[in-house]
């Protein structure tokens, strides 16, 4: 592998890292603001709405730009909120600042994901992709536990100042790693770009998305009640627990990518299905702390192997004009977040308990296996008509032979 696909993991730790490092500095950034922990919050969706608006109109403005320098300037913007966070004077300040920390992040993503797939055979482009993730995955056992650690000692304005200093280092390795023979965008430009979205696979592809990641995160917003009042952890074990989910993730998301060289519908089949059968068992799980930590893993294993698949697979059906639906799908990815999320409170607040989240993910699981499946009639069906068309343009009539002869 590249040593290129190096740097856009660099820059997907650094975006992995301010993503979630919020959850664990609200309380440090209330008191320090003076608000509520709630009005903190915000703080969380005002970056979540940012990486919706940002994947999808970055993406299409720089349609015909270099990828390369794209990249490098996605980051530079990245730098320049989490700098901007650090410095801001007040709430109002803050929620802009992060906001534009995250317009770039899907972007980064989906033309990542473009970028590393054109450095590699073809046989090995989840494998990229998978490697380029690993950033996001790692940031989760690594720079979200540190960076929180730094917040808490010195201060929540040293953690993004310390953020800011990632997204220079992988500015730095993406301008010295990327091959400039690499660099060129597509001929389509903008208009090709939202051509990919007029396609019924891709949106298809970008609904397994949201329904797959959506099963994630009904749960695993809701882990810590799980691991406290169902499963008997002490609050303080928590944090140790959500990096054995960060472990699952990393190994979940390499064996994917492994395994979607092979067969990516059948690596994506395979994760939805084990996604259903994790969620399905936690409420039995959950009743031990060796078996809730155990699920914690196989959470976030069953989960990121779907990962790489998915973001393949929504290029791969957009192949002409991949970047804007590359980074549509990492849309998707936090519009499963929120709805997620909004579910999983569903079924704890009618009363079913404190592991009912874990089962409406497995519903949301099971919905996006029959997306996925859908997905996968429309493709044999498109498949023919295909042939026919290829048949139909090189048939020559028995008339013209006739003639030319």
């Amino acid at each position: 592998m590249p040593l290129a696909l190096l740097a856009l993991a660099v820059g997907a730790f650094g975006i992995g890292t301010t993503e979630f490092v919020m959850m664990g500095l609200l309380p440090d950034v209330a008191d320090d603001l003076n608000i509520s922990i709630p009005s903190a919050g915000h703080l969380v969706s005002a970056y979540a709405l940012g990486v919706v608006i940002g994947a999808p109109l970055l993406a299409a403005v720089t349609a015909r730009m270099s990828r390369r320098t794209v990249l490098i300037g996605l980051m530079g913007l990245f730098v320049a909120g989490n700098a901007l966070s650090a410095l801001a004077p007040g709430n109002g300040w803050l929620l802009a600042a992060r906001f534009l920390s995250g317009l770039p992040h899907g972007a980064f993503f989906g033309v990542g994901a473009v970028v590393a797939t054109s450095l590699v055979a073809p046989e090995r482009k989840a494998r990229s992709v998978s490697l380029m993730f690993l950033g996001l995955t790692v940031a989760n056992v690594v720079g979200v536990p540190v960076a929180t650690l730094m917040g808490q000692q010195l201060g929540w304005r040293a953690t993004f100042l310390g953020v800011s200093a990632i997204g220079l280092a992988a500015i730095a390795a993406l301008a010295f790693l990327i091959p400039r023979d690499h660099e060129h965008a597509t001929a389509q430009g903008l208009r090709g770009e939202l051509a990919a979205l007029r396609s019924v696979p891709v949106w298809l592809s970008l609904g397994t998305t949201v329904a797959g990641f959506g099963a994630l995160f009904a749960a695993y917003s809701y882990i810590t009640p799980m691991l406290t009042d169902a499963a008997g952890y002490a609050g303080a074990s928590v944090t140790v627990l959500l990096a054995l989910f960060g472990v699952g993730a990393t190994a979940g998301n390499l064996l994917g990518g492994r395994l979607a060289d092979h067969s990516l519908r059948g690596t994506l089949f395979g994760g939805l299905a084990s996604l259903v059968a994790v969620l399905a068992l936690f409420p039995l799980l959950m009743r031990a702390e060796l078996t809730a930590a155990v699920a914690v893993t196989l959470l976030g294993m069953a989960a990121f192997v779907t990962g790489s698949p998915l973001q393949l697979m929504v290029m791969e059906k957009a192949s002409s004009a991949p970047s804007l639906a590359s980074s549509a799908n990492q849309a998707a990815f936090n519009l499963a977040n929120a709805g997620g999320a909004w579910i999983g409170g569903l079924a704890l607040a009618a009363g079913f308990g404190v592991t009912s989240p874990a089962l409406a993910g497995a519903a949301l699981a099971v919905l996006g296996l029959g997306v996925a499946a859908l997905a996968a009639v429309v493709d044999r069906r498109r498949a023919p008509a295909a042939g026919r068309e290829r048949v139909v343009a090189t048939h020559v009539p028995r008339e013209a032979e006739t003639v030319r002869h």
